[in-house]
């Protein structure tokens, strides 16, 4: 039987017992590789100014910039963000994954992000954001001047909303075009090329990865079928009320209930946007739309602490304890 867990009273790891601070170096010499690493370390995390790679509001991203690297033979996470996003959307996670030993990798999918909508709701962004994650995965393993404190071997892959469904892609499913093709009502952008017969990209896949977590998948190209074919472990997050770039959470349940294997499913009693980073009153106030939970009652300050946890729970699993 599956497990799914919809209350989250369960105890997880305490975050606390981890190393004192994340480490964050920020990527932004190259516009196709715009983002950053967060890894272990052991200063004392300070506010990190953006710089170029600012977005319209302060997300009050916090680490210890340029500190050396703590560890060795670290597990990698590789981050994929949603349709319009950007790498430091979920920071607050990718820290806690860093404070437990885990080297993070998150760059903007160029066209796709808060600042650059140029391939947005285009059938192009299904080869190109996969791309992005193959050049983000190369880097880090060839290039990274810290590279060698990396296990090539142990490489895992967070991605959420549009993100989570690029990870999915990633582990093989080939999206359902013709599915999607018939659902479509817009007489622009994705829709219109699949009605004026574009040929869809063909997917791409990354044997290095070797688990997952899929965050709230955008849930349009994924179907019953063309997830049978993933194989590799993975824990399953959805909201149950949905929200922009995942419909009501009635796709996301269609989704999960489809899902190859034995899955650790997890059901939120919260809209999509629940699993991006709490906000601070400065950031509710500039971006009131993602700042706002379905109910307004939501806890979501609360409700990281315990997702962050289970993720980190889960990638230690899978990955090996660091």
């Amino acid at each position: 039987m599956r497990k799914v867990i919809r209350a989250f009273a369960v105890a997880f790891l305490c975050l606390g017992s981890f190393a004192r601070a994340a480490g964050i170096q920020l990527l932004q010499s190259d516009p196709a590789l715009s983002g950053a690493i967060w890894y272990p370390c052991a200063a004392e995390p300070t506010h990190v100014k953006l710089g170029r790679l600012a977005v319209s509001a302060d997300f009050d991203l916090k680490g210890a910039k340029d500190c050396p690297v703590t560890g060795t033979k670290l597990p990698l996470v590789i981050y994929s963000h949603g349709r319009g996003g950007f790498f430091g959307q979920q920071h607050d996670t990718a820290e806690a994954l860093a404070d437990a030993g885990f080297v993070v990798a998150a760059i903007n999918h160029p066209g796709d992000t808060a600042n650059d909508s140029s391939r947005r709701n285009t059938l192009s962004v299904w080869e190109s954001r996969p791309a992005d994650i193959v050049r983000l995965l190369d880097f880090v393993l060839k290039d990274w001047r810290d590279r060698a404190v990396i296990d090539p071997a142990k490489i895992g892959f967070f991605g959420f909303s549009l993100g989570g469904a690029t990870g999915f892609v990633l582990m093989g499913t080939r999206p359902d075009f013709a599915r999607v093709t018939g659902l479509c009502k817009e007489t622009t952008g994705a829709c219109a090329e699949l009605h004026n017969g574009v040929t869809p990209p063909e997917p791409i896949r990354d044997a290095r990865i070797r688990t997952a977590v899929i965050v709230d998948p955008a849930p349009g190209l994924l179907t019953r079928e063309n997830l049978a074919v993933v194989t590799l472990p993975f824990q399953f997050w959805r909201s149950q009320f949905g929200g922009p770039g995942v419909g009501d959470g009635s796709g996301t349940a269609r989704v999960a209930d489809g899902l190859p294997g034995n899955p650790e499913i997890h059901v939120v009693p919260a809209g999509h946007y629940a699993f991006l980073a709490p906000c601070s009153a400065e950031l509710a106030a500039a971006v009131p739309r993602i700042c706002t939970d379905t109910p307004a009652s939501f806890d979501r300050a609360g409700f990281h602490r315990e997702f962050n946890a289970a993720v980190v729970r889960f990638f230690g699993e899978q990955l090996g304890e660091h």
